[in-house]
């Protein structure tokens, strides 16, 4: 009994394509030509065939199949490889479920930051966009400090920065930061960390400071920037008197 490529493939539930990319990878053997110069392949093809679907189902890679399929003593090895390959594809799949399932939720944008789908609706685009850069450059525990800020962040303040024009003039820009700024100093108060993030970095401190200064200058207009510098100014004040006053 002899098969054509189509007909090994219908048999063995795979197409002709793949067995000629297996062909292609040494994986299996190109078989004996009839007359007309058809390929014909024998039972030990088929064989052959069926053990590379198998160990491809399983995961290996093809890049390993070979190896795998010939010693014996190596597949407990292999293809335990490849089940830590496998869980943390898993778990990446059932992460990536439960964000899904968070925006739906939560009715957010797509591409909402993890963790921010609850308060999507009241970051602006900038804000989204700094939160994005900032899962580069922060560890996960001050990213759910991050998310804690904005969640207890009800300031209307907030809206009003977003909303700053480009050419706001001097008494807009320091009665904004003056509202601004108790805010800011709520934060330094309650995450020390902020005033000394080293600890928290996922990223050099060198390449921190220079991408977070670049995306504020990207992201927020000249005001925006003119607000929250001044805000932060006042912040730091209004912590260093309440310092004073907790006796520290």
């Amino acid at each position: 009994m002899a098969w054509s490529t189509r007909e090994l493939a219908e048999l063995a539930g795979t197409t002709v394509n793949t067995i000629r990319h297996y062909h292609r990878l040494h994986l299996l053997d190109e078989p004996d030509r009839r007359y007309n110069g058809y390929k014909k392949y024998g039972v030990p093809d088929l064989v052959c065939l069926l053990r590379i679907r198998r160990l491809a189902e399983l995961g290996v890679p093809l890049s390993q199949i070979g190896e795998v399929g010939k010693s014996a003593d190596g597949t407990p090895d292999a293809l335990r490889r490849v089940d830590a390959e496998l869980a943390g594809r898993i778990a990446r799949l059932e992460k990536a479920r439960s964000d899904i399932a968070a925006i739906l939720r939560e009715k957010a944008p797509a591409d909402v930051p993890a963790g921010f789908e609850s308060v999507a609706g009241r970051l602006s685009e900038a804000d989204t966009s700094l939160i994005h850069i900032y899962t580069r450059l922060y560890d996960e525990e001050a990213m759910a400090d991050l998310r804690r800020m904005v969640e207890d962040d009800t300031d209307p303040v907030s809206a009003e920065v977003d909303a700053l024009p480009a050419d706001a003039d001097e008494a807009t820009r320091q009665n904004l930061a003056e509202k601004l700024a108790p805010s800011i100093a709520r934060n330094l108060m309650e995450y020390p960390w902020l005033n000394d993030p080293a600890g928290r970095l996922s990223q050099s401190e060198q390449v921190t400071q220079h991408t977070f200064v670049e995306a504020v200058i990207e992201l927020y207009n000249p005001a925006q920037r003119d607000v929250l510098a001044r805000a932060s100014v006042l912040a730091q004040e209004q912590l260093r008197i309440a310092r004073e006053e907790q006796g520290e």
